[in-house]
């Protein structure tokens, strides 16, 4: 039974927050360069400082400007334990307002072998080791992890949603188009609802596998070193932004594909290989892609980008037949393990280690940048994916399997910069 528990979080002061929206950013692997520099423009005490630093020493950097900004008053430990509402109102890509609810948590850190926190994807050694370093020096979760859970009755939703419309928010910040408000709870009843429903759940990482595992590796750490280790520290918890997957906000986009580097791709040949196995269709664009899909919302397809044609394909044989090799029932239904295997393995000759490497491939997750790289011969030939659904996430998750890497994109990101949660103190 998943544990979570209020935090004396940490917040940026009376003084700043009224200009929060110079004050936040995206989590540490969503800011290219060219972001991370008019970041920096926005304001000396944008989140980026601590997150990502542009200094030679980014972790000694971290560690020290959050002492000083402690220390100045830019930012402000709370008094008492406190549950954090957080919305973010956004504009979906149908023009739809939505707004996904959510709260940030203190989350007990359970060994996935556990089964009471379970990841959906795989992580890499460079991103835990980077982060491992900044845990150290800062002693504090500049960023939160991203977790789900699964409540039908929705009742933490309509607790929070209620305490909103009296309450007015403590942070209120508009970035890149997406509204982000907190609010600060610390009513004892409200608290106590949202433990006693988590409690019975599991809880589902969405996005920040690797901050959740360098959460657990932290925590070995230190419960090693400390002789009085009772399991009651704060570093035995991670901060998780958590959102019910029942929740009307909660959207996955695609991410699609951008193939390059092949020395001998022949897009004639190509498609007379893809008719072995798919039934091929020549759209006549951009919108008829989007309404093929859109209509193909059982079957396994994709959109298929070359110079000068468009193409809707689907799939003719069941996952299992195509499938190189035997895979567990919940992974043949997912379109981009079909897509890596059959079309980037079989067909085009990628191997997994290329992929891993991101040797031939690019990932975007703007259609239109689909089609741009084609037309101008930066890609040979470009993917158009459909989005996993929230329900194959939690199935793929629940049966202990992972899935491919780029696979799902929750939108909006979680911001940095909402709240800061020490891992070291919580008084």
């Amino acid at each position: 039974m998943p544990e979570i528990a209020p935090f004396k979080g940490i917040v940026y002061g009376s003084a700043l927050v009224g200009d929060a929206a110079r004050l936040i950013c995206p989590p540490y692997d969503a800011i290219p360069p060219a972001m991370q520099q008019e970041l920096y423009k926005n304001s000396p005490s944008n989140a980026v400082r601590l997150e990502l630093p542009a200094e030679a020493d980014p972790y000694g950097a971290a560690a020290s400007r959050l002492r000083e900004w402690l220390e100045s008053g830019i930012l402000a430990q709370d008094s008492e334990p406190a549950l954090y509402p957080c919305f973010q109102t956004f504009e979906d890509e149908h023009g739809v307002i939505r707004t996904r609810k959510g709260l940030f948590a203190a989350l007990r850190l359970y060994d996935f072998a556990e089964g009471e926190v379970l990841p959906h994807e795989r992580t890499l050694s460079g991103p835990k080791a980077d982060r491992l370093k900044m845990f150290r020096e800062t002693g504090a979760n500049i960023s939160s992890i991203f977790g789900l859970y699964a409540d039908p009755a929705r009742q933490v939703d309509e607790a929070i949603s209620d305490f909103a419309e009296t309450h007015e928010p403590l942070i209120d910040a508009t970035f890149q188009g997406v509204r982000n408000r907190l609010w600060r709870v610390t009513d004892p009843a409200l608290i106590a609802t949202a433990q006693s429903v988590l409690a019975g759940l599991k809880v589902y990482i969405a996005d920040g596998h690797h901050r959740y595992e360098t959460g657990i590796a932290y925590r070995n750490e230190r419960a090693a070193s400390n002789p009085a280790h009772t399991g009651r520290e704060p570093y035995n918890y991670i901060m998780a932004y958590l959102t019910n997957i029942y929740d009307e906000g909660l959207l996955i986009l695609p991410i699609h594909r951008l193939v390059h580097g092949l020395p001998s791709f022949d897009a004639k040949c190509f498609i007379k290989r893809l008719d072995k196995h798919f039934t091929v269709w020549e759209l006549p664009g951009h919108n008829a892609l989007d309404e093929f899909l859109a209509g193909c919302s059982k079957c396994i397809s994709y959109g298929i980008v070359l110079p000068g044609i468009t193409l809707g394909i689907t799939l003719d044989c069941k996952p299992e037949e195509a499938l190189s090799t035997p895979a567990p029932e919940v992974m043949r239904q997912l379109g981009v393990l079909l897509l890596h295997d059959l079309v980037f393995g079989q067909i085009l000759g990628i191997t997994a280690e290329a992929t891993s490497k991101e040797s031939n491939l690019v990932y975007v997750k703007n259609e239109q940048e689909v089609f741009d790289a084609v037309a101008s011969g930066k890609a040979q030939m470009g993917v158009v994916m459909k989005p996993t659904q929230v329900s194959q996430v939690i199935e793929v998750a629940a049966s202990g399997e992972v899935m491919p890497q780029k696979s799902t994109w929750f939108y909006p990101k979680v911001m940095t910069g909402m709240v800061f949660h020490s891992l070291e103190k919580d008084a």
